[in-house]
């Protein structure tokens, strides 16, 4: 991928995580772009995070990102969950199936980490 195309990309990233930034906790400066770069790492995403644990990223999505921590209640890998949301914006199909529960790829979203 191309420097400008990644740029792009995690631009697109930070803004959709600013829009649902917390205005009663707000991240702490640097947070959003450095969440957002981390997504383009290939690690699960509290792992590129540095995070201890998948439950260290909840309790950060929680803190600071609560409405957008409620839109993912079916617990959806976080990586996966914000670029389903962006696609849907952008309507670009990017799953096999129109839901979540009928796809064969289930496992691939939602399994443990």
């Amino acid at each position: 991928m191309d420097t400008a195309c990644l740029d792009e990309e995690i631009a697109d990233l930070a803004a959709l995580l600013g829009e649902f930034a917390s205005e009663h906790e707000p991240p702490p400066p640097g947070l959003i772009e450095h969440m957002a770069q981390a997504a383009m790492q290939p690690n699960h995403l509290w792992e590129d995070l540095g995070l201890a644990s998948r439950d260290e990223l909840q309790s950060l999505m929680q803190r600071h990102f609560p409405r957008l921590k409620a839109l993912n209640h079916a617990n959806m890998r976080w990586k996966k969950f914000l670029y389903r949301l962006l696609c849907e914006r952008a309507q670009v199909l990017i799953c096999k199936s129109p839901h979540c529960e009928t796809c064969d790829d289930q496992a691939l979203c939602f399994g443990p980490e």
